[in-house]
């Protein structure tokens, strides 16, 4: 049995049994070509020397990489007796090879999922900041006007103190005609006012940019997953999964549980039972169901949401409206199948302490 093993400074074929080299195919002393031949390694490519030597090998072939897997079968190889040093290659060599190989991949075309993810980053941080300049607006502008909060609310509130700021000014955009028990406020200190919800306005503003940005990327990017997920949740869960390529190879039970992270761990301290769901929870059909049916519904739901990943993820048809028909029938089936909450266990009382008499029971106490 031989097997194909690849170095940075060249690729061997080896008997499996004697470790004896049969066969090589080095690197060239250049570093620029050495920088590209592991570039194209990386980007999962085999090169054209991995191929001349698996032709030679016939047919009974390993190969110590999956990337590697089209010219043999994977298996596990020690090649830590192969130096580079043995070769004619030294560390200066490598030095350089690898910093033109990070400058080759940083300049690298970025996948536009990439740049959901920090889109999506980005609106939380937008929505974090929007958070606080609000609860900020309504208790500053709480003291001169604190009904204004039961009348209009976000978007609107901060319009109307940017626009008007004065309390009948206010009331006459509104045509409402109350008595308000707020403090009246200097022109200076209202001007104050105005100038923070103009930039809570203009928050707003960016906010609503960010969130046509992300859904024409999810839209361009996954319509299969458009097609199951809305366009928000779809790239919500791509930034938890780190990226569509990762999402597309992840497992559909951990698809299921991207974003209930903190409720796992809190499990493993406590032990009680784990999450059903994560950011899953958010689809209608998982947060509308019984408690009961709600696990069923999100591990079918994580299921195509995986196939639409891997579609979009690999270019291939559109199948979404067919993905999502799929989804809905299991929908309707797990909910003729559990139409009632399962029946509580019944508390084992054989084990507890029984009690003499009317008093408490008697406990020893710890040393």
């Amino acid at each position: 049995m031989t097997v194909l093993v690849t170095k940075w400074f060249g690729c061997f074929l080896i008997d499996e049994r004697s470790g004896r080299i049969l066969d090589k195919r080095l690197m060239p002393h250049d570093v620029k070509a050495v920088s590209e031949k592991l570039a194209h390694m990386q980007r999962g490519g085999i090169l054209d020397e991995e191929k001349e030597l698996a032709a030679s090998a016939g047919p009974r072939l390993s190969v110590g990489e999956r990337r590697q897997s089209p010219l043999g079968k994977p298996e596990r190889f020690d090649s830590s007796f192969l130096k580079a040093s043995k070769f004619g290659f030294d560390d200066a060599f490598m030095h350089e090879a690898m910093v033109g190989l990070a400058r080759l991949r940083s300049s690298e075309p970025i996948p536009r999922d990439r740049n959901l993810v920090q889109a999506i980053r980005s609106l939380d941080d937008q929505i974090a900041t929007i958070n606080l300049y609000d609860e900020r607006l309504h208790e500053w502008y709480g003291m001169h006007f604190p009904e204004l909060a039961d009348m209009v609310h976000d978007r609107r509130y901060a319009d109307l103190v940017a626009m008007y700021g004065d309390r009948d000014s206010v009331l006459g955009e509104l045509g409402a005609d109350i008595s308000s028990i707020g403090a009246d406020l200097e022109d200076e200190d209202l001007r104050a006012i105005q100038d923070l919800a103009d930039t809570l306005c203009r928050l707003y503003d960016d906010k609503e940019r960010t969130e046509s940005y992300i859904e024409g990327i999810v839209s361009e990017t996954c319509p299969n997953m458009c097609a199951i997920l809305t366009a928000p949740l779809a790239a919500r869960l791509i930034s938890l999964a780190g990226g569509l390529e990762r999402l597309a190879s992840l497992p559909s039970s951990t698809v299921q549980l991207l974003g209930a992270e903190k409720a796992m761990f809190r499990q493993l301290r406590s032990g009680k039972k784990g999450p059903k769901h994560g950011v899953l929870y958010q689809h209608p059909e998982v947060h509308r169901a019984p408690y009961w049916q709600r696990g069923n519904i999100a591990r079918a739901l994580a299921g195509k949401v995986l196939i639409a990943a891997k579609i979009d993820q690999y270019h291939g048809e559109f199948r979404g409206d067919k993905l999502n028909e799929e989804f809905m029938a299991r929908v309707e089936d797990i909910k003729r199948r559990y139409p009632e909450a399962p029946a509580k266990p019944k508390r084992d009382d054989s084990r507890r302490p029984k009690r003499k008499g009317k008093g408490p029971v008697n406990r020893k106490k710890r040393a």
